[in-house]
């Protein structure tokens, strides 16, 4: 059930915003085992003159950039997941945007599961169901 906000640098391209998504969404789940049908991802578009990396604009050297922050519950992933998972998006990432600055970033933020979840209920009160029901 993670949440991943991306944001591209350039104009608005519906078909590289869901080629994102789609790829994020399949690296989520193999390497973070984050379950696809709940995983929700939002993109957004910046033009490139109007993010700076450096003080300078990514439009005066025709580079592009992406930011990632993913959400996903504290505990639920180890060190080396984390960062295979970082490794995994980058390489991704630079597929799909021409010149990407090495200045674009990933962050993996862990919340705590009582205080993350969607559709009105905590992960933290899933995973308690989950466990008496196996009870």
């Amino acid at each position: 059930m993670p949440l991943l906000d991306v944001k591209l640098s350039g104009a608005p391209d519906a078909a590289l915003a869901e080629t994102v998504a789609a790829t994020l969404s399949e690296l989520t789940a193999r390497i973070l085992r984050k379950d696809p049908k709940v995983t929700a991802v939002a993109v957004s578009f910046i033009p490139a003159a109007q993010w700076f990396v450096g003080g300078t604009a990514l439009a005066s050297g025709a580079r592009a950039s992406f930011s990632l922050d993913i959400q996903v519950v504290d505990g639920t992933n180890t060190k080396d997941e984390k960062a295979a998972y970082l490794e995994a998006v980058f390489s991704a990432m630079s597929g799909l945007l021409p010149n990407l600055d090495p200045e674009s970033y990933i962050l993996v933020r862990e919340v705590k599961a009582d205080a993350y979840g969607y559709g009105g209920r905590t992960q933290e009160s899933r995973y308690v169901e989950r466990k008496l029901k196996a009870a």
